[in-house]
């Protein structure tokens, strides 16, 4: 796919997905998790680089979805993804089994409309066909219909108001580990302070120069709450009925509600200047 989408742009490799990104620094806090929550909900949410509260330096990188490099202008989703440095003084922090860094990756859409990793080698059958049409066709019914219900979700992600990165809402889309027992989902909740000025459509990448613009001229940076969405199966349910943990970890399309089970903010991401 990457090759492809190279050889139709005239371009040399990129990234399969996520090609057009742009990185600016940042600072991740750690928030002290224990203020005004009870007990049990503070010991959950105390895992790993949230057990203890710091500030630690980041670099975030912003980006549209796609494979190719496009106008950002062209319906996509977009994302936040951003790795922060645990590292102080040349040692890295948490003990004997303490890692230097920490990757997150969002995007603004609370899913991944790729439900599993069958539905992800359908998709990408067709994606890489040299026809696309005959790649469909040759696919099983049950591919067919995982690929067509794939690209329904993918028309209702992309087809959103574009707006500014920094204004944008993301979500991290699938579950991950939380500390031996938990499983949690993760959002960037951008601050109602975030300024920006309107975007120029005429321009192909207004959403970078935008950015780059707000990071050199504005007086205050942008910041995004980070919360954890915990996975608590007996309070979550689909089409009204409970599901197994299981149901909810193994489909990435299905949507974990914030009804059900809220975000709790544990961390706050701030763009640094220049």
């Amino acid at each position: 796919m990457q090759a492809k989408a190279a050889a139709q742009q005239h371009r040399p490799l990129r990234r399969g997905t996520h090609a057009k990104g742009i990185c600016v620094q940042a600072q991740f806090q750690v928030l002290d998790v224990t203020v005004g929550r009870d007990h049990a909900l503070a010991a959950r949410l105390a895992k790993g680089i949230f057990a203890k509260p710091g500030v630690y330096p980041a670099v975030v990188r912003f980006a549209n979805s796609d494979s190719k490099v496009n106008s950002d202008f062209k319906a996509d989703v977009r994302s936040l993804s951003f790795s922060v440095d645990l590292a102080r003084n040349g040692a890295a922090v948490f003990g004997a089994n303490a890692v230097s860094r920490q990757d997150f990756s969002l995007q603004n859409a609370t899913t991944l409309p790729i439900n599993d990793s069958t539905a992800f080698l359908a998709i990408m059958r067709l994606l890489t066909a040299s026809n696309p049409a005959a790649g469909l066709w040759s696919l099983p019914f049950k591919d067919k219909l995982r690929v067509l219900r794939t690209l329904t979700l993918v028309q209702f992600q992309t087809h959103q108001k574009i707006k500014p990165y920094q204004q944008l809402r993301y979500w991290s889309n699938v579950p991950f580990r939380h500390g031996p027992n938990d499983v949690v989902k993760q959002s960037a909740i951008p601050s109602p302070a975030n300024s920006a000025k309107p975007l120029q459509r005429s321009n192909p990448n207004g959403l970078q120069d935008e950015l780059v613009r707000h990071v050199k001229e504005d007086s205050q940076m942008s910041s995004f709450d980070f919360g954890l969405q915990f996975l608590d199966a007996e309070k979550m349910t689909y089409w009204g009925k409970h599901q197994d943990a299981n149901f909810w970890v193994e489909n990435a399309s299905v949507e974990w509600h914030e009804a059900e089970a809220p975000f709790h903010p544990v961390g706050r991401l701030t763009l640094l200047s220049n």
